[in-house]
């Protein structure tokens, strides 16, 4: 049997998500990552795993509203902005208010994703920014991967 569209597309947002296969979803990947390894800032330069969080809620939530069939608000910010601030290492109570907003959008997704119908997918494009959004998860989950290895904060026991 062939597998659809709608199908291929909600497995893959498992596997950048929550399912672990060839590469690691981003739940595992900020597993674990306290305020001051979130707002740690490589030596030469570049977004924080904080900032690059930030990044990945701005645009699941613009994800997340065009599923429920809502056009998002035009963008108000640049694509640099949507990054925010590096974070304060002594705010762990923001840290994890982040992380909750990115657990929170991620179930919103898979129920709205659950919602909709292989047609769905040929209106306004939605087809194609959801396979695209998928790409850019999995590319800033690496870099999240990355800077943890960078500062010596990714756990011994994973590869």
């Amino acid at each position: 049997m062939e597998a659809s569209r709608l199908s291929a597309l909600q497995l893959l947002r498992e596997y950048s998500w929550d399912k672990e296969s060839w590469f690691l979803p981003l739940a595992s990947a900020i597993e674990g990552i306290t305020s001051e390894e979130a707002s740690w800032r490589p030596p030469v330069g570049g977004n924080t795993i904080w900032q690059t969080l930030n990044h990945l809620n701005f645009y699941n939530a613009r994800i997340l509203e065009r599923l429920k069939g809502r056009a998002p608000a035009p963008l108000s910010v640049t694509n640099t902005e949507t990054f925010g601030e590096p974070g304060d290492p002594n705010d762990a109570a923001g840290w994890q208010e982040t992380v909750r907003r990115a657990r929170q959008i991620a179930e919103d997704i898979r129920e709205a994703l659950n919602g909709i119908t292989e047609a769905d997918l040929d209106n306004d494009g939605l087809g194609e920014a959801l396979t695209a959004w998928v790409m850019h998860d999995a590319y800033h989950t690496g870099q999240i991967v990355l800077l943890r290895k960078m500062q010596g904060a990714w756990p011994a026991e994973r590869e």
